[in-house]
């Protein structure tokens, strides 16, 4: 399978009503499990993840007030993962509050199965805010920027 394969896979998962999915094609394999989140091949942590599951609610409940404020154009996230503002922790971030963006800029990056991939920006906007902080987890077609489009 391919990137773009799995990215469809991901979003297909998360949007319909299964629990779990292994596939196995040739040598690829990959399970996937909703309430403990992705899990690359067979491997038994499960048991482990399944005790972090209690604490996934509570960042839902303190992430909840903030969803009302939302208005206007956004930017969101194409996938689970895990997001980053920066190339590195030593780095500058990509954009900051008022910056200018032009369509396919790097913006951010989306870190998924141990792969980082790029987030770039879809359409020419300026930064109005940055909705989610650097190494926080985030869901797919969660606001990650609020920005006006130019």
């Amino acid at each position: 399978m391919d990137m773009k394969q799995i990215k469809a896979l991901l979003q297909e998962f998360d949007a319909s009503t299964l629990s779990k999915l292994k596939i196995t094609q040739d040598a690829f394999s990959i399970e996937l499990e909703k309430n403990i989140g992705v899990v690359a091949a067979p491997v038994m942590a499960a048991p482990v993840a399944v005790a972090s599951a209690p604490v996934a609610p509570a960042a839902v409940e303190s992430s909840a007030p903030a969803t009302p404020v939302l208005s206007g154009d956004m930017i969101v996230s194409p996938m689970v993962g895990t997001f980053y503002s920066a190339p590195s922790p030593d780095s500058a971030s990509f954009v900051k509050v008022g910056d200018r963006v032009k369509k396919g800029q790097v913006i951010g990056i989306l870190e998924a199965m141990k792969i980082m991939n790029e987030l770039e920006a879809e359409f020419d906007c300026e930064i109005l805010s940055v909705l989610v902080s650097d190494a926080q987890s985030v869901e797919y077609d969660m606001p990650l920027f609020a920005v006006k489009k130019l």
